[in-house]
């Protein structure tokens, strides 16, 4: 297996923050490494040295060992606004695309169409009518129609549906490139990559296999450590007793045993501690909450002439745990709005409890003075700590902190104001899995009740008891179990669906069969229609050469491009067509 890329010696820091410090390893052509780390350790910061954004402190060395074409998913997309989707693509590509022949460009145009259509986007939506989830997909599309052979990516499945997601698991996990990313969703880990990196203590160590190898490998890992800790510390109490002897036995020749029991106090004092999450049992401690919670009577909502909740009656019960899910614009974040009184419906009654006391973590929720300190935030140390805020970090400016820790210290915002209704809207963008694990373990034992809006089908099948499912046009169903149970229905359901309309298209079969058709010569109408077509399909052939010849010269603009490519699709199926016919007359006339 051919080398890629070699790392050596590269190291980052942010102020007197050390990230990373002196770190190496390979990557091998066909790896696919999903990187784990705590938020806060350098994940995207080593991202960006891989893909040429950034450098080094250290100097060190990064060699690629063949010449290949990286392409780098950011978690932030820049576009312009203005553009529609196609334009967007094309512009934000011209680094790729200008080396291209006519050819090449050409191909390159068509894969952009096929992955677009594949991610249902339209290409001549304007950017800024796109949510965020379209937006990342637009961004995957240009990662994906670029075919490099090193794809780089920032949290991909964040803000996707889960259409989208599969999509892309699909499409990774049977691609021929190499991969390298930072991922939060297990399942999409376990479905893509055949290697975990876990970056620990400023140190890099490998893991060929899933998920769950990783954890029981890493576990061994640290047993091994602390068991050769607990080795050298009886090594270092016998040191310590010639130590303490006469001394006449410390001098001369006895020196450099002075200067090894030294280097054995130090490695016996470096103590292995596993970074954890520990959420006491007055951290979001619920509180009491009667037997009212929200109940829904009828309740509609509409934006124009757009249902986004459409007649919906539903009494939530105290301790219950419900999953959201849907694809993005089908009304999951409105629905939440309804429910915290944020929106009125358009018709229908919301009611309730008078003991209700609502915490409601956002997508877009954090409001942080980006000058305070994290103790000046959450003025508790204990807790602070208990979220993975050490005192080395409490006078850390907000600005400072990475995207998944102020995630983490948005959400102990959130949880010390003891609410018994728990709402989570896409809970898991941002946080590390070390994080999820944790905050999973406290969420099952939270004391009120938990509606969550979430992709993340590892956190749903492990907290939910059923799932509303937002199908479109305002329609809501309840379903009974976990996700991975309603995914499977649902391609039950599908196949089932599809099979019975084929069912419906096919003829009967026939009870005996047909007696050959007698032989016969063309009529004189079939005649000319032959003739016709041979004409036709020399004017359509030459219609499709031309516009072949417009995609790949190089000179048309984006919309001649668009309406370039909707003609050409519009010939091919002529062309099908037209030869067809004209195979079924030419073989009557053959007879």
């Amino acid at each position: 297996m051919a080398s890629y890329l070699q790392i050596e010696n590269i190291s980052k820091s942010y102020g007197p923050k050390v990230l990373f410090e002196n770190i190496g390893f390979n990557i091998n052509e066909g790896d696919k490494i999903a990187l784990i780390a705590p938020n806060g350790t350098g994940k995207t910061s080593l991202m960006r040295i891989l893909a040429g954004k950034d450098k080094s402190d250290s100097g060190g060395r990064i060699m690629f060992l063949k010449q290949i074409r990286i392409a780098f998913l950011e978690q932030e997309y820049d576009f312009d606004p203005q553009k529609t989707v196609r334009q967007q693509i094309m512009d934000s590509s011209e680094a790729f695309t200008e080396g291209l022949d006519e050819d090449h460009l050409f191909e390159y145009g068509l894969r952009v169409t096929r992955i677009l259509t594949d991610f249902g986007l339209d290409g001549e939506k304007r950017m800024g009518d796109l949510s965020g989830g379209e937006v990342k997909r637009v961004a995957l599309t240009q990662m994906l129609a670029s075919e490099a052979e090193f794809f780089i990516m920032d949290e991909p499945t964040n803000h996707l549906d889960t259409d989208a997601i599969e999509y892309l698991e699909g499409y990774l996990s049977h691609s021929r490139c190499t991969l390298f990313m930072v991922t939060h969703d297990r399942y999409f880990l376990d479905r893509v990559c055949n290697t975990v990196m876990e970056m620990d203590h400023g140190a890099i160590y490998i893991y060929k296999g899933d998920y769950e190898n990783y954890l029981v490998k890493r576990q061994e890992r640290i047993d091994n450590y602390n068991a050769e800790t607990d080795k050298v510390r009886n090594v270092l109490r016998r040191e310590l007793e010639w130590i303490h002897a006469t001394p006449c036995a410390r001098s001369g020749k006895a020196k450099y045993r002075i200067n090894a029991f030294h280097e054995l106090k130090d490695r016996a004092e470096q103590v292995y501690s596993t970074k954890q999450i520990s959420i006491g049992p007055d951290v979001g401690q619920a509180s009491r909450l009667g037997s009212k919670i929200i109940n829904c009577k009828d309740v509609s909502f509409m934006y124009g002439d757009q249902y986004y909740l459409s007649h919906f009656t539903y009494n939530f019960q105290r301790y219950e745990k419900v999953g959201i899910v849907g694809r993005n614009g089908v009304g999951k974040s409105t629905f939440l709005s309804l429910l915290t009184g944020e929106l009125e419906p358009t018709s229908g009654v919301i009611e309730r409890g008078e003991s209700l006391k609502v915490g409601y973590y956002r997508q877009e929720g954090m409001a942080f003075d980006e000058s305070q300190t994290v103790l000046e935030t959450v003025n508790d140390t204990r807790l602070l700590g208990q979220f993975l805020f050490p005192h080395d970090m409490l006078n850390n400016r907000i600005s400072r902190l990475s995207g998944g820790e102020k995630r983490r210290l948005y959400l102990l915002t959130i949880l010390m104001k003891q609410p018994n209704l728990l709402i989570l809207d896409e809970p898991t963008n941002d946080l590390d899995i070390v994080t999820l694990n944790i905050l999973e373990e406290y969420l099952k034992e939270f004391k009120g009740t938990l509606v969550i809006v979430s992709h993340d089908r590892h956190f749903l099948d492990r907290l939910v008891d059923h799932l509303f499912v937002f199908c479109g046009d305002g329609v809501v169903k309840d379903f009974i179990g976990g996700y991975t149970e309603y995914r499977s229905f649902m391609k039950d359901y599908e196949a089932e669906q599809r099979r019975a309309a084929e069912a419906q298209r096919k003829p009967a079969a026939p009870r005996a069969e047909p007696p050959k058709p007698a032989r016969r010569k063309l009529t004189w109408k079939e005649q000319r229609e032959l003739e016709q077509l041979e004409k036709d399909m020399e004017e359509l052939n030459a219609e499709k050469a031309r516009i072949e010849a417009l995609l790949s010269g190089g000179t048309a603009s984006v919309d001649e491009i668009a309406g370039a490519s909707a003609r050409f699709g519009e010939v091919s199926d002529l062309l099908d067509e037209k030869e067809m016919r004209w195979l079924e007359l030419s073989e009557l006339a053959g007879q």
